[in-house]
């Protein structure tokens, strides 16, 4: 992997990521492009303790633009783009609009392919490596800034989620505080702890899980299982074998076997709903891919937790839960955070082995 870091014509950062150790990247952004202005602010919740990023600035991001005005694709002639190269591997750059910013932390967008038309799922397994290579090394550089507590890395992919630009790319958010989702995991993590004697809360969740019914791919370093109180109607979790709290501590071996499990993945995700569509017609899952990580920096008000008892995994998920129909958070999930499920578990394990790639 070759690393190329240059600037933007509004100062921001952007890295290519190039398979290739000769690749040159010498072209400029020639744009007419001010400085960024941004009103990110980070505001504590006192009633609940959480923290709320208010960014309004980003009403004024690019909405839906054609295909012929994406600003992820290269650039090429007169048509101008994020990326000033004419072509690319992957590529990381600062957002024009983030909802963190200075001392409310960073984010950043992932390009994954310069295919507009591609996904994640038409990578090739030299590619999606290429992309973790990119994942691991934004986390590493991220982890250094004096604000940064944790690091985050995802995928929104669909219109139904909400994605406002269609090519194939994911964000990578560095938060200033842990995020609320860690912290629950984290004190459980201290609670199971505390029961058990010092047992490793992940490590029984994934034993009872590939000891279960719910297991829908495993490979020799990696194992994917629907959740048994899974909150969406399709949701894996995909684990490394061996527990490490991020993808910095992932060993060769299984950086090697992970693009195989993940495009093996998404590919059954995009299957799921292939026998309910009308004939002829393909309608790609929407979805969320998540990698959980642990907070950078001792876990506070976790008695005995340390880093290295978090366990690195990803979560993948569509809202979708059945061809046509979407999972809404109504008035049980959206008011008092208590989740229902209309898919059981065990069901959608089954039919993600169902679609596996033959």
């Amino acid at each position: 992997m070759k690393k190329t870091s240059t600037r933007l014509a509004d100062g921001r950062e952007l890295i290519y990521y190039d398979e290739r150790d000769d690749a040159v990247r010498e072209a400029a952004d020639a744009r007419p492009l001010g400085p960024v202005a941004t009103t990110s602010e980070v505001r504590e919740d006192r009633l609940l303790g959480d923290a709320v990023a208010i960014a309004s600035h980003r009403q004024g991001r690019t909405y839906h633009p054609p295909a012929d005005e994406c600003p992820l694709c290269p650039s090429s002639g007169d048509r101008l783009s994020e990326i000033p190269d004419s072509s690319y591997d992957v590529v990381v750059f600062e957002n024009r609009f983030p909802s963190l910013a200075g001392d409310a932390g960073r984010c950043e967008v992932v390009c994954f392919t310069s295919d507009h038309d591609a996904s994640f799922a038409d990578l090739t397994p030299e590619q999606a490596r290429l992309v973790l290579e990119a994942w691991t090394d934004r986390t590493a550089e991220l982890s250094h800034l004096p604000a940064v507590r944790q690091v985050f890395c995802f995928e929104n992919r669909g219109a139904e989620i909400g994605v406002t630009l269609g090519h194939p790319h994911g964000q990578i958010y560095a938060y200033p505080f842990v995020t609320p989702r860690t912290d629950l995991m984290l004190r459980s993590l201290a609670g199971h702890k505390e029961r058990t004697g010092g047992r490793n809360l992940f490590d029984d969740v994934l034993a009872d899980e590939r000891a279960g019914e719910r297991v829908v791919l495993e490979g020799e370093h990696w194992v994917a299982f629907v959740p048994y109180a899974a909150h969406w109607p399709y949701e894996v979790h995909l684990y490394p074998k061996r527990r490490v709290p991020d993808l910095l501590a992932l060993d060769e071996a299984a950086r090697t076997e992970f693009p195989q499990v993940y495009l093996e993945l998404l590919r059954r995700f995009d299957r799921i709903f292939d026998e309910q569509a009308p004939s002829g017609t393909r309608s790609p899952t929407p979805y969320i891919a998540a990698w959980h990580q642990a907070p950078f920096g001792a876990p506070t008000g976790h008695e005995g937790v340390t880093r290295d008892d978090f366990a690195l995994h990803l979560e993948l998920f569509t809202i979708r839960r059945t061809s046509g129909k979407l999972k809404f958070l109504a008035g049980s999930e959206s008011g008092m955070s208590v989740f229902i499920n209309d898919v059981p578990p065990e069901a959608a394990a089954e039919r993600l082995r169902e679609v596996a790639s033959s």
